[in-house]
């Protein structure tokens, strides 16, 4: 077994306090040398993290890495009424989140003056309704439901409209939000919470089949089902967007849609051989990827070609 040198970082461990630091021998001087080699990364004043652990973390994990390197940092010395909340919550529950910043948003019983937080720390004062709190990777956070309303009511209509589905994909409480929003008339963002839980779809399965389903509906297009059911000579499959009388499916390539679940070699392979299958049969296929819905113009002249097409 090999033994650790003083002033060396442990295995088995990823994120210190500054204190959990010293203890193991690591100087101000010695972390400071661990920063500029990048073995080692400071999230947060007072927190670090192993360097390789960092760079191998995907985006949305390193989200959720700041918050816990927060919990490291202050739960241990907080009054125990602090809960995370917003943002922050959603990225607890796993929620999709979409162009929305790295901030760490809390929830207190008391009023909080911002300057007794990090530059990187949102503070809210409200009480908290009972049940309206839960444990997730044992850091106390609001629940799904809340997350949601707290969430809508600072985003945009877009940023809502993705959390919103994903939620609703998750099992959220269509009454329970529905009762809280009633009970926020006159808040600023309800209107922006109304309107996102109207339009709501829990079929979604990704930000960008939400965007994209926003940008038709907003361009004035026929609406197309979503994910429908088709079979082929390969089988059976599911179309993200389909108009099944016209025949023209509409599928989003995006990452998350790809990286998640398989290789991006494996995964393209498979819908091409599935699409080739489906073209044999009459179907019209129109690919979307992230670029295309900011060019709104030339993203709805191109849908309508397809759709306004004879064959």
């Amino acid at each position: 077994m090999t033994k650790r040198g003083l002033g060396e970082l442990p295995m088995g461990m990823d994120l210190w306090r500054t204190s959990e630091l010293h203890d193991l021998g690591l100087n101000d001087r010695k972390i400071a040398s661990l920063l500029r080699a990048g073995e080692l990364v400071r999230l947060r004043r007072g927190c670090y993290i192993r360097g390789s652990t960092w760079t191998e973390q995907k985006p949305w994990v390193r989200s959720r890495q700041l918050i816990a390197a927060h919990a490291h940092g202050t739960l241990p010395t907080s009054a125990g009424g602090l809960v995370y909340s917003h943002t922050s919550a959603a990225r607890l529950h796993g929620l999709f989140l979409w162009d929305v910043d790295d901030r760490v948003h809390v929830t207190t019983g008391s009023t909080a003056s911002r300057t007794s937080h990090g530059k990187d720390v949102v503070p809210h004062a409200r009480a908290l309704r009972s049940g309206g709190v839960v444990f997730l990777d044992d850091m106390p956070c609001t629940s799904l439901e809340q997350t949601v309303v707290d969430c809508c009511l600072m985003l945009n209509y877009k940023q809502s409209l993705v959390l919103m589905d994903h939620a609703l994909r998750m099992g959220a409480a269509v009454g329970e939000i529905q009762q809280m929003c009633a009970s926020l008339a006159g808040r600023n963002g309800v209107r922006t919470l109304r309107r996102a839980l109207e339009n709501a779809d829990a079929r979604s399965e990704s930000p960008g089949e939400t965007l994209t389903r926003e940008l038709l509906q907003r361009l004035g297009i026929e609406l197309p089902e979503l994910q429908v059911e088709a079979s082929s000579s390969e089988g059976h499959h599911r179309l993200d967007f389909a108009w099944r009388k016209k025949k023209v499916a509409l599928e989003f390539d995006g990452k998350v849609k790809y990286f998640d679940y398989a290789p991006t070699a494996e995964v393209i392979y498979r819908e091409r051989q599935r699409e080739k299958a489906l073209m044999a049969q009459g179907w019209t296929f129109i690919r979307v990827k992230w670029q295309h819905l900011f060019r709104e113009q030339q993203f709805k002249m191109s849908v309508l070609r397809v759709l306004r097409s004879p064959g």
